[in-house]
């Protein structure tokens, strides 16, 4: 350091006051008998000589290395991360907010929606805060509608709601997500409401994906569809109504009778942003980020830093 140890003690005693006890530096002066001034060089040579190292965390240079860190090490090449709100829901409206940014970066025109808390949030978000002038022109479902009556699953009412608030025109499945069985399935997926969904799902350069959790709620009738394949694959996680496992597995069945996009077709969009909720868990985004779809993503800080670490 340069200076002897009687000299760093002092310096070390005048900085314990001023930094550690929120001593005011007249305080400090009156206590030593000594002059302001005085005290106000010697914590100038405390931090010259290194007996005080001043930190200063930017969260925006964090998330910024958070997001050189997904793109050296996962599909991710853009994501929007924010910080822990208040409660939950005001962490959820952030997420909101920061996946109608990412959209506007992307200058999405065609837009294809999941369903879950976070797309429920998002419409929430757009009814008090209206984007009439994005670049979106059309948007639809990725998932047929669901029997529960929570407004999260209800993929034509929330299309139609941001369609509305985004000044886009709509384009609506009818057909249910979960039908009763295989042989229903197969029969509607050759109806012609189902070609003209898959023509809109041809057209998307983005599709908005949520990230889930496994077990999830909803159940999404994941015992009668898979059987104990998802326990057997040690699951983690959901997307649509897709589950995966911590190594990047979409898990697949045969029985499988869910109506919603299939995932080749998904795979061809351009842009696929995977959006987590403030309870997405740290292996769900694990194992979301090692299926290799997403392209992008929308989550909070503190788990993309976990989910690296």
């Amino acid at each position: 350091m340069g200076i002897s140890e009687e000299k760093q003690k002092k310096l070390a005693y005048v900085a314990r006051r001023y930094y550690l006890d929120d001593w005011k530096q007249s305080d400090i002066a009156k206590e030593l008998g000594v002059s302001r001034p005085l005290v106000s060089r010697m914590l100038a040579e405390a931090r010259e000589h290194g007996v005080v190292e001043i930190r200063i965390h930017d969260p925006a240079a964090r998330q910024g290395q958070l997001v050189e860190q997904l793109r050296h090490s996962t599909s991710i090449r853009d994501s929007v991360l924010v910080e822990d709100g208040q409660d939950d829901d005001a962490t959820n409206q952030l997420l909101s907010q920061g996946a109608v940014q990412l959209l506007w970066q992307l200058r999405s025109r065609r837009l294809g929606i999941g369903w879950g808390h976070l797309i429920g949030q998002l419409v929430t978000w757009l009814e008090t805060h209206p984007q009439l002038s994005s670049t979106v022109t059309d948007i639809c479902p990725l998932v047929g509608n669901a029997s529960i009556p929570a407004r999260n699953y209800q993929s034509n009412e929330n299309v139609r709601l941001i369609a509305q608030q985004l000044g886009a025109a709509p384009h609506f499945i009818y057909l249910p997500a979960l039908p009763d069985s295989l042989e229903e399935k197969q029969l509607l997926c050759s109806s012609e409401i189902y070609r003209q969904i898959q023509s809109q799902w041809d057209k998307m350069d983005t599709a908005l994906v949520n990230i889930g959790n496994y077990p999830s709620s909803p159940d999404f009738a994941s015992l009668v569809r898979y059987g104990d394949l998802l326990q057997q694959e040690h699951t983690c996680g959901r997307l649509l109504v897709y589950y995966f496992n911590p190594q990047g597995k979409v898990i697949q069945s045969e029985q499988d009778f869910a109506i919603q996009i299939p995932l080749e077709q998904l795979g061809r969009c351009p842009n696929i942003i995977g959006v987590c909720s403030a309870n997405t868990s740290v292996r769900a985004l694990q194992g979301a980020l090692k299926t290799g779809l997403f392209t992008h993503l929308v989550a909070r800080a503190d788990l993309v830093r976990s989910a690296l670490t």
